[in-house]
C-alpha cells in the first residue's frame, strides 16, 4: 500500500542547529599618548610603507594591523570631511552669487533707464522702412530723412 508523503517540519528557528557565530572583537581603545602620535603622523603623511608603519607600530606598542587599520578609518574620516567642506564652500559660493545677481538686479531696478542714443530714433525701423524688395521701383515710399 502507498503511504501519504509527509513533510517533517522542524520547530523552532531554522537557524537554531547551526552553530553559534563567532563573536566580535571588541573594540581597540587607544590612548592619548597613541592617538595624538598617530595623527600627527598622518597629518604629514597619509599613507605608510610596510617598514614605516612596523617602526610606529613597535614605537606606540601597538600592532601592525593596528596601525593599518587606524590609518585607514583615518583617511577615510579625512576624505569624508574634506569632501564636507567642498560642499560648504561649493554652497557658500552659491549664497553668495545669489546675492549679487539679487543685488545687481535691484540696482538696476532703482537707477533711472538712460536711452540707447542708438535707439533714440528707432535706427532698425528707419532702415527698414527703406527696404522693401518686393515693391516696384515707382511704388516706393520716399525715403524718411528723420524721425523727429
Amino acid at each position: 500500500a502507498l503511504t501519504p508523503f509527509t513533510v517533517t517540519r522542524r520547530i523552532g528557528h531554522p537557524y537554531q542547529n547551526r552553530t553559534p557565530p563567532k563573536r566580535k572583537k571588541p573594540r581597540t581603545s587607544f590612548s592619548r599618548v597613541q592617538i595624538c602620535e598617530l595623527e600627527k603622523r598622518f597629518h604629514r603623511q597619509k599613507y605608510l610603507a610596510s617598514a614605516e608603519r612596523a617602526a610606529l607600530a613597535k614605537s606606540l606598542k601597538m600592532t601592525d594591523a593596528q596601525v593599518k587599520t587606524w590609518f585607514q578609518n583615518r583617511r577615510t574620516k579625512w576624505r569624508r570631511q574634506t569632501a564636507e567642506e567642498r560642499e560648504a564652500e561649493r554652497q557658500q559660493a552659491s549664497r553668495l552669487m545669489l546675492q549679487l545677481q539679487h543685488d545687481a538686479f535691484q540696482k538696476s531696478l532703482n537707477e533711472s533707464i538712460q536711452p540707447d542714443p542708438l535707439c533714440l530714433h528707432n535706427s532698425s525701423l528707419f532702415a527698414l522702412q527703406n527696404l522693401q524688395p518686393w515693391e516696384e521701383e515707382s511704388a516706393k515710399i520716399p525715403p524718411v530723412t528723420s524721425l523727429v
